[in-house]
């Protein structure tokens, strides 16, 4: 049963990847329809990220205390109704409204999943579960390059919204009626939770662990972000790619993410039998991949050729999901019966940081109209993350 429910949180992240990049690869449309230049998409962008980031404190208590599976029911409504009307802004100020509403509505799906996970693999194999969930991120995201960029070739991008929220509608429904009487569902309080209040959470924030938890997801995502905002631009613009070529290219990165999250999860879980060392398991493979990745990227910058170029941020996509699965292990590990509400914390620093990129990206192409800038800021970012993680000792106790 637990695979099957890990399944059902899989097609959830597939799904909510679909949706919440519908933007990306609709820029160019809605910029001519909506008459906005690259700043004011930067901010839109940077909108969904906020929102996203506010409420993912207040999703994580609704899950700890409403269980995963009737929270995810109504956040799936939620956000799937956002995402479709999306496609009736009529400028600036109702599309920045409309699609912060939507990351307002998606902040809980992770905290959800978590939690979930954390119920159903007690003893092991959570690095797994974490890179499954993982890789379905990065799948989700390169599939939508492709049933985006073929939705708005028969469809006014307004029309494209509504028809990818249908799916969410959907997805919400079924998780709700499948998942009756699993783990992760209950509403039977833990006594961590029964006691929580605004001290305890203040407690859990000033925790070290979560502290530089929160500091490496915060950089992480803020670097991560870019495959699913600026990237298909910067293979036109950057790369001169046509329409074609853009969307084969950026599938193929995120096909690269995607391997690393599956194969990270295992070779984390791996290492961690063959040696019992937590550092090395989680710890080792987060520096080591993020590290790589910061490489990888600036010798992309070097290469003429497209193709060369790609392959490295590839590479580096690859390298930067399989570390960049002990962010979440360590943190479900590390929420013990809390873990819903730290991974929201977590996620919350993640998502700030999220928000920035785009919005940095934006104000840097208006003011400098290249691209070499952003490419180097990208690299930096994963190298700081590599530091963070240097400091990161998962085998600490459970935060209290």
């Amino acid at each position: 049963m637990r695979y099957w429910v890990l399944f059902l949180l899989c097609m959830g992240a597939v799904i909510s990847y679909v949706q919440r990049l519908g933007i990306s690869t609709t820029v160019k449309e809605i910029q001519f329809d909506l008459k906005l230049n690259k700043e004011d998409m930067g901010y839109v962008m940077s909108a969904w990220f906020f929102g996203y980031a506010i409420m993912q404190v207040p999703s994580g208590i609704l899950a700890d205390r409403l269980g995963s599976r009737t929270a995810m029911f109504l956040l799936a409504a939620a956000w799937s109704f956002f995402t479709a009307l999306t496609g009736c802004a009529w400028d600036f100020t109702s599309l920045l409204a409309i699609w912060m509403a939507m990351g307002m509505a998606m902040a809980g799906i992770f905290p959800c999943a978590t939690k979930s996970i954390s119920e159903l693999f007690i003893h092991n194999n959570k690095a797994i579960a974490s890179g499954m969930l993982t890789a379905s991120m990065a799948f989700g995201a390169a599939i939508s390059q492709i049933i985006l960029s073929r939705l708005n070739d028969r469809f006014p991008w307004q029309e494209s919204f509504v028809l990818i929220a249908v799916p969410g509608f959907l997805w919400g429904a079924t998780f709700f009626i499948l998942t009756k009487g699993v783990p992760g569902e209950s509403v039977v309080l833990s006594p961590a939770i029964r006691k929580f209040n605004l001290k305890s959470f203040t407690e859990t924030f000033k925790d070290s662990t979560v502290i530089l938890l929160c500091s490496q997801q915060f950089f992480r995502a803020m670097a991560m972000v870019f495959f699913f905002t600026w990237f298909p631009t910067y293979l036109k613009e950057g790369r001169s790619a046509n329409n074609l070529e853009t969307g084969n290219l950026g599938t193929l990165v995120l096909l690269g993410a995607m391997l690393g999250g599956v194969l990270g999860g295992f070779a984390s879980e791996k290492i961690l039998q063959i040696t019992g060392n937590r550092r090395l398991a989680r710890q080792g493979i987060a520096v080591g991949g993020m590290s790589l990745c910061a490489v990888l990227v600036v010798a992309s910058y070097f290469a003429e050729n497209i193709n060369w170029a790609v392959g490295f941020i590839t590479t580096g996509a690859f390298f930067a999901n399989f570390g960049g699965v002990s962010g979440y292990t360590v943190t479900i590990e590390y929420g013990g019966a809390k873990v819903a509400t730290v991974f929201s914390l977590v996620n919350m620093c993640g998502n700030f940081g999220a928000a920035l990129f785009p919005l940095v990206t934006g104000l840097i192409l208006e003011r400098t109209g290249s691209w070499n800038a952003v490419v180097f800021l990208f690299a930096a970012i994963f190298a700081i993350d590599a530091i963070i993680w240097y400091f990161i000792n998962p085998a600490k106790p459970q935060v209290a």
